[in-house]
C-alpha cells in the first residue's frame, strides 16, 4: 500500500507540475502570442471609406456622385457545403464556380465573393438564404450622364480611388479621408463598432463645381461624334474655352466610353486626346507665323508675296503648296492658307524670331490644366534646329501639339494678347457652400501685343468670309479662325499618304469673341473628304452658333447675310429654359415623343435650344417670336435630314 501511494503522489507531482509548467508557458512565456490570437477572433480591425465627393457642372447638375450598394462576402467556416454554395453563387452571378469553390475551402476567415452589386443581384443572391455568406454596405462611384464628358471626369475604382481624369487629379480632394477601426465580432459574426477605439471618424470627401456646362458639352459631344461617324475617322478631339479667363466649357474626345463600366471598353477609349494627344497642327500653326511678323512689324496687311505657282525651292528642296497661287497680299495668304506665302513670312522672320514668339504663345510646354496626363507637345531648341526647319515649321510641320494648346494661343488672340492657364474645376466645397479656387498663376503670360492681336482677328476673319473656312460662318456673328488640314507622319520616315488630321480653330463674335473652339478629326476617310474647312468647320459652326444664342449672347449689329433670331438686349431676364433641365422630353411636351413640337411664340434662342435637344438644325428667317415652322406639329421628327425652318415676326 505505502508503494503504491508512492507511486500515486509522484505521478500526481509530475502531472501538477506539468500543468504548473504549461500555464506558465501559455500564461508567461507565449502571453503576446496567445492575446493577439485571441483578439483576432473576437476583433477585426476595418478601413471605413468615406463617400466621395460630388462632381457638378457650372450650372449645379450632377455629374459623378456615390451611391451605397451591396458587396457580398463569405466567411469559409460558416459555409455548409462549399461546392453546393458555389454552384449557386456563380449562377447567380455569373461567377467561375470553381475559382469560388476553391476560395470557400479556404481556412481564411475573409473572402470577397463580388462587390458593389446592383440592386437586382443583391436581392438574387439574398434570395439564395445561403450560410456563411453576409452582405457589406460599401460607396459606389455613379456616372448619371454616362458618357458625357466621361474622358475628363474620368473614374474610381472598386478601392474607392481615382484612376483617370478629374477623379484621379483631385483625388485627395474629393475621396475625403478614410478611418480604421475595430469592431467586436459576436457568435453570429455580426460586427459592432467600438467607439472608443477610434478619435476621429471619417471624413467626406469635397464636392468639386466644374466650368463645364453639360448643355454644351452634349451639343459638342453629339457634333464630333456625327463628323467622326460620317468621315469614317479613326477619332477626334474638340475643346470649347473662354477666352478671358482660360475656363474650359466643353471638352470632347471621340471614341468614348461609360465610366460606369468602363472595363468593358478598350484602354484607348479613356484617353483625353485634347491634353495626351499630339500632333502636327499644319495650318492652323500659320496664325503664329503671322503673328510674329505682326509683331516685329515686318510686314502689312496689304503687302504682296510672290507665292510662285505652288511651288517654292528652300536649301535645296522643293516644297508644294496645296494649290497654285501667284500674287497675294498677305491678307489672302492668310485667308487662302499658302504654304508659299507662309514660308516666306517665316523666312522674313528667321528662326530666332519665330522661335520666340511660338514659346510665348505656349507651344512646348504643358498649358498646366488641372487634368492629368498633359503632353507638352514637340519643340526643339532653336539650336536643335535641322535644316528648312524655319521653313517647315512655319506653315506647321516639324513640331507637334495638343488641341488644348491650340485652343489656348487662339484665345490669346481673341482676348488681347493673354496667355490663360486652363482649367475645369472653379471651386470646391461642401454641404453647397463653394470656395472659388482664385488662382493668379492662370495668367501664364502676354503672346502678342493688342495691337497685334486686333490685326490677326482681321486676318482670321477673312479666313471664313473670303478663305477656306466659309463652312465655320454663323449667320449674325462674325467668326474668325484658321482651317489646318495635316499630314500625318509615317512610322518609316517622311508623311503618310493618306493618312490627314482636319481641323478648325476660331473664335465668336470676332470683334467681342466670348467663345473659343477647337475641332480637330483624325484620320477621315480621304475619299469622304479629308480638309479642315470641309470636315471640321461646320462642326464648328453647328456648335458654336446655337451655342452663343443659348448663353444670350446678342447678335453683331451690323447687318449680315441672315441673322438668325432677335436681338437679345438683355439676356438675364430671358427664361433659360435649357439651363435647369437634362431632358430631351421637356423640348417636346407639345406632342407625342417622336413627333414635332410647336414652335410658335418662341424667341429664337428658346427654340433654338428645343431644336438642338431633338436632333435638329435650324435655319431662322427674320426677328422676333415664331409664328411658322416647316415641318408642322405633330409630324413625325426626321433625325436623319435633321433641318427645322422657322420664321419669325414682330
Amino acid at each position: 500500500m505505502k508503494s503504491r501511494l508512492t507511486v500515486v503522489v509522484v505521478v500526481l507531482a509530475l502531472w501538477g507540475g506539468a500543468v504548473v509548467a504549461r500555464l506558465y508557458q501559455l500564461q508567461i512565456e507565449d502571453h503576446e502570442v496567445y492575446s493577439r490570437r485571441a483578439e483576432g477572433q473576437h476583433h477585426r480591425r476595418v478601413e471605413l471609406q468615406p463617400p466621395r465627393g460630388t462632381i457638378y457642372d457650372v450650372r449645379g447638375r450632377e455629374l459623378a456622385l456615390s451611391v451605397d450598394v451591396d458587396s457580398v462576402w463569405a466567411d469559409p467556416s460558416g459555409v455548409e457545403d462549399p461546392t453546393v454554395t458555389a454552384r449557386a453563387l456563380a449562377k447567380t452571378l455569373d461567377l467561375n464556380a470553381g475559382k469560388l469553390e476553391q476560395a470557400l475551402n479556404s481556412d481564411r476567415e475573409f473572402v470577397w465573393i463580388a462587390r458593389q452589386l446592383d440592386r437586382p443581384q443583391a436581392a438574387a443572391v439574398r434570395q439564395l438564404e445561403l450560410e456563411g455568406v453576409y452582405f457589406l454596405k460599401e460607396s459606389k462611384r455613379y456616372y448619371p450622364m454616362r458618357e458625357l464628358a466621361a474622358q475628363v471626369l474620368g473614374f474610381a475604382g472598386l478601392d474607392n480611388k481615382g484612376l483617370e481624369g478629374l477623379e484621379q487629379a483631385y483625388n485627395s480632394v474629393v475621396a475625403g479621408r478614410s478611418v480604421e477601426r475595430k469592431v467586436l465580432r459576436d457568435a453570429r459574426r455580426g460586427t459592432v463598432l467600438l467607439p472608443a477605439s477610434s478619435f476621429r471618424e471619417a471624413e467626406p470627401g469635397r464636392d468639386l463645381h466644374l466650368t463645364i456646362d453639360v448643355w454644351i458639352q452634349h451639343l459638342l459631344e453629339r457634333e464630333l461624334r456625327s463628323a467622326v461617324e460620317r468621315t469614317r475617322a479613326k477619332g477626334g478631339s474638340a475643346v470649347i474655352l473662354d477666352p478671358n479667363s482660360g475656363a474650359i466649357l466643353a471638352m470632347a474626345s471621340q471614341p468614348t466610353f461609360d465610366p460606369n463600366h468602363f472595363s468593358a471598353y478598350s484602354r484607348h477609349t479613356w484617353r483625353n486626346r485634347n491634353v495626351m494627344d499630339a500632333y502636327e497642327p499644319g495650318s492652323t500653326f500659320k496664325m503664329v507665323t503671322a503673328a510674329a511678323a505682326l509683331e516685329g512689324n515686318l510686314v502689312d496687311p496689304s503687302d504682296v508675296f510672290d507665292c510662285e505657282h505652288g511651288s517654292i525651292v528652300v536649301q535645296g528642296v522643293r516644297i508644294h503648296d496645296h494649290k497654285s497661287f501667284g500674287d497675294l497680299t498677305f491678307r489672302e495668304v492668310i485667308a487662302k492658307s499658302s504654304n508659299v506665302g507662309a514660308i516666306k513670312t517665316g523666312l522674313m522672320v528667321g528662326k530666332n524670331g519665330l522661335y520666340e514668339q511660338i514659346v510665348d504663345f505656349g507651344f512646348g510646354e504643358p498649358t498646366g490644366v488641372d487634368l492629368p496626363g498633359e503632353n507638352p507637345g514637340i519643340l526643339r531648341t532653336v539650336g536643335q534646329w535641322p535644316k528648312r526647319a524655319t521653313a517647315y515649321i512655319s506653315f506647321g510641320q516639324n513640331l507637334s501639339v495638343t488641341t488644348l494648346q491650340m485652343a489656348s494661343a487662339f484665345a490669346a488672340v481673341a482676348n488681347g494678347g493673354t496667355v490663360y492657364r486652363p482649367f475645369v474645376v472653379a471651386g470646391v466645397g461642401r454641404n453647397g457652400e463653394v470656395e472659388p479656387l482664385h488662382d493668379s498663376s492662370r495668367v501664364s503670360g502676354r503672346a502678342i501685343s493688342a495691337t497685334t492681336a486686333r490685326s490677326l482677328e482681321r486676318l482670321l476673319e477673312g479666313v471664313v468670309t473670303d478663305g477656306t473656312g466659309r463652312k465655320a460662318a454663323i449667320p449674325g456673328y462674325r467668326v474668325a479662325g484658321k482651317t489646318g488640314t495635316a499630314q500625318k507622319a509615317s512610322p518609316t520616315g517622311g508623311y503618310a499618304a493618306r493618312k490627314f488630321v482636319a481641323s478648325f480653330v476660331g473664335f465668336a463674335p470676332a470683334r467681342q469673341p466670348v467663345l473659343v473652339a477647337m475641332v480637330a478629326i483624325d484620320e477621315p476617310e480621304p475619299s469622304l473628304g479629308y480638309h479642315g474647312g470641309g470636315v471640321a468647320a461646320p462642326v464648328f459652326a453647328a456648335v458654336v452658333g446655337p451655342t452663343l444664342v443659348y448663353l444670350g449672347v446678342p447678335p453683331e449689329r451690323e447687318p449680315l447675310e441672315h441673322w438668325p433670331g432677335e436681338q437679345v438686349t438683355n439676356p438675364e431676364a430671358e427664361p433659360a429654359t435649357r439651363a435647369d433641365s437634362y431632358s430631351v422630353a421637356s423640348a417636346s411636351s407639345a406632342s407625342g415623343p417622336g413627333q414635332m413640337p410647336d414652335f410658335q411664340g418662341l424667341t429664337a434662342r428658346q427654340a433654338v435650344v428645343r431644336s438642338a435637344e431633338l436632333g435638329l438644325r435650324t435655319n431662322l428667317h427674320g426677328q422676333g417670336l415664331v409664328h411658322r415652322q416647316a415641318p408642322l406639329p405633330g409630324t413625325a421628327i426626321d433625325v436623319a435630314a435633321g433641318r427645322l425652318e422657322l420664321w419669325l415676326g414682330r
